[in-house]
Order: structure tokens, then C-alpha cells, then sequence
């Protein structure tokens, strides 16, 4: 109780706390960036295997939770002294404590990533139901990126709740008043909807996945519908500057896809930190 009080009424304290809080959470989004898409894919084979009735081989419990983490390349168990945030990566000097491989930045850059959210997000927000919001917002969209990056695929175990939350949150108005939450899910589903069946008239091919369509219906549902222009914008310029780079600097081919979740993560973000200032520069503007 002590403490909870020294959290709504000390800044830093409340910052530090969020910062270490967004650390844990952002090693628990390395297992979900992981895992989740070879969850999903064994669900997948084992529906299969039910229609068309052969059973799969017998294999050890896959999950979020078990087997324990450990290292690819020599199946080392990860103990909880080499899981700290941050810290035991710059202590093991980026190797695992067994084999000495390689371990990848990916996992100390996800977790900064979360830390440094939370802290931005309780000195932003404060000891608030936004801060939280806020918060379980940012991570979800740094899972998303993530995965959408290995995979091409945006799960609908983290969109369609996300969406849900978004809502949930903004019956109380947290975010947006409500109305337009829920008419900022549905434009955002239908406005990526129908570019991908126009793209598809047109071309023949398809130009996005259904789980973008849903990322933005979760964004629009948390900052409402006046949020989706600034957002589509941000997205398909951050894209267009990164595809092209790629396309001239590290000779992408452009046949190649490139996953569009992480930019509209990152223009949803930026949204939602920056996005009334940003739109209110712009009609300013003109």
C-alpha cells in the first residue's frame, strides 16, 4: 500500500518502476514473437491431420509456457540467471553460456523497446488507466511488428483482442469517446478491405493479408476514427521510403513482399503519442 501510494505520488519512482515492468514484459514478447507463429502452425497441422485422419508423431508439450527456453544451437536450458533483461546479454557479451554461439540483438532490442514504452508512456500518461492502456497497446504492436517481420502473418490471437481491448477501453472515453472508436474499427477494416480488392482487380495479385486489415481496424478502435488518415499516411510513407531503400540499396527485388504490419505498428504508435498535434500542423497548414 506504502508503495502504491510512492507510485502516485513520485514521477520517477513511478517511471523506474514502469521501465523494469516494460523490460520483464518485453523478454515475455521475445517468447511470443518466437513461439506463438509455431503454436499456431502445429494447431494448424494437427487440424489437418483430424480431417484427413492421419495422427501427427507424438512430440513434447509446445507452448508459451513449456518447454523452458534454451539455446538453438545446443540446446542449452536458459537459466533465469542468463533471462535477465538487458543484462545478462551484456554480461554473456551476446553469447550463449554453453556453446558460446551467437545470440541474436533482436532479443536485447525488443526488450529495450518495451522498457524504454513504459517509461515514455507512465511520464507521459501518469499512474492512469491510459498509462495502462497505453502500455498493453505499445507491446502488443512491437509483438506484431515482429512477427509480421518473420512471418508475413499478423495472428488473429493478438489483433482480434487487441480490437476487443481498444474498445473497451474507450467506453469510459480513455482514448476517444466511443462512436468513434467503433466507427474507426469498422472504417479501419473496410478502408485496407477495399484497396486490396481494387489492387486485386486491377493487377490480379494481392497486394496486402487480411491481418493488416484487422491491425488497423485494433488501432482504429483505440484512437478513434479521426486517427485512420494520419495513420494510413504515416504508414505507406515510412514504407515507401524503407522499400525503396531496400529495393536500391540492398538490391531487394521487387517481386520480393514486404510485410506492412510493422509500419502500420509504428504509424499507430506515433498516433498515438503524437497524432493530435500532428493532425492539427496539418490543417494548419492548409
Amino acid at each position: 500500500m506504502v508503495f502504491l501510494q510512492l507510485l502516485l505520488t513520485t514521477p520517477w519512482l513511478l517511471i523506474t518502476t514502469a521501465v523494469l515492468f516494460g523490460l520483464v514484459v518485453g523478454s515475455f514478447l521475445n517468447v511470443v514473437i518466437h513461439r506463438l507463429p509455431r503454436v499456431l502452425e502445429q494447431g494448424w497441422q494437427a487440424e489437418c491431420a483430424e480431417l484427413t485422419g492421419n495422427p501427427l508423431p507424438a512430440g513434447e508439450t509446445y507452448n508459451l509456457m513449456l518447454p523452458r527456453s534454451r539455446c538453438p544451437h545446443c540446446a542449452h536450458p536458459i537459466r533465469a540467471v542468463e533471462n535477465i533483461p538487458i543484462l545478462s546479454y551484456v554480461v554473456l557479451h551476446g553469447r550463449c553460456a554453453a556453446c558460446k554461439a551467437p545470440i541474436s540483438l533482436r532479443y536485447p532490442a525488443v526488450e529495450a523497446l518495451a522498457g524504454a514504452f513504459a517509461g515514455y508512456i507512465a511520464w507521459r500518461f501518469g499512474a492512469s488507466a491510459a498509462a495502462a492502456g497505453a502500455m498493453l497497446f505499445a507491446w502488443t504492436m512491437i509483438a506484431l511488428a515482429f512477427i509480421d517481420l518473420d512471418t508475413f502473418y499478423l495472428p488473429d490471437n493478438l489483433t482480434l483482442p487487441l480490437l476487443w481491448v481498444g474498445l473497451a477501453f474507450n467506453i469510459g472515453a480513455t482514448f476517444t469517446d466511443l462512436t468513434s472508436a467503433v466507427i474507426g474499427a469498422a472504417a479501419g477494416y473496410l478502408v485496407l478491405w477495399a484497396v486490396f480488392w481494387a489492387y486485386k482487380f486491377a493487377t490480379g495479385k494481392e497486394g496486402m493479408g487480411y491481418g493488416d486489415f484487422k491491425l488497423l481496424a485494433a488501432i482504429g478502435a483505440w484512437l478513434g476514427w479521426k486517427m485512420l488518415p494520419l495513420v494510413i499516411l504515416l504508414s505507406s510513407f515510412v514504407g515507401a521510403v524503407i522499400g525503396i531503400g531496400l529495393i536500391v540499396l540492398a538490391r531487394h527485388g521487387r517481386n520480393v513482399p514486404i510485410p506492412f504490419g510493422p509500419y502500420l505498428a509504428l504509424a499507430g504508435l506515433i498516433a498515438l503519442f503524437y497524432g493530435e498535434q500532428l493532425t492539427r500542423q496539418y490543417l494548419d497548414l492548409f
